[in-house]
């Protein structure tokens, strides 16, 4: 009997590696349009993750559950490597969507807060650079 083939995933994060896991049977992650799951032979993919929780499992753990934060998920054969911010791990469904609406969704609306005040400054600053220009 052939053992079934298992995915090897990697959460990676700005400056370190969260998660290096393998023999992973199912995945699922979350995108704006809603949640899609990746078993080994899916057909290779890339996905813009939204901030949510991450799936998976695997033999050793069972089911576990990743807070993270936007992101991409890249599927190359069996290597899943998923680039995020930031990421929370635990245990507590519950707890993880909170940290997921206090830590990711406020960051993001703040820096919404923050890219619209500099899209004025560079507005204004290029109507006075216009006006200069014409003087």
């Amino acid at each position: 009997m052939q053992q079934p083939t298992l995915m090897n995933l990697k959460v990676l994060l700005p400056f370190e590696i969260f998660a290096d896991k393998t023999g992973v049977s199912r995945i699922v992650a979350e995108t704006r349009e809603g949640s899609f799951g990746l078993l080994p032979h899916r057909l290779d993919c890339v996905a813009a993750l939204a901030p949510g929780i991450l799936t998976y499992q695997n033999e050793a753990e069972g089911e576990v559950f990743i807070a993270v934060d936007e992101g991409v998920l890249v599927k190359t054969g069996l290597d899943v490597l998923v680039s995020v911010r930031n990421a929370i791990g635990g245990t507590d469904l519950g707890q993880l969507h909170e940290a997921v609406e206090r830590e990711f969704l406020n960051l993001n609306e703040r820096e919404q807060g923050f890219r619209s005040v500099m899209a004025r400054m560079e507005s204004d600053f290029i109507r006075r650079l216009a006006e200069f220009h014409h003087e």
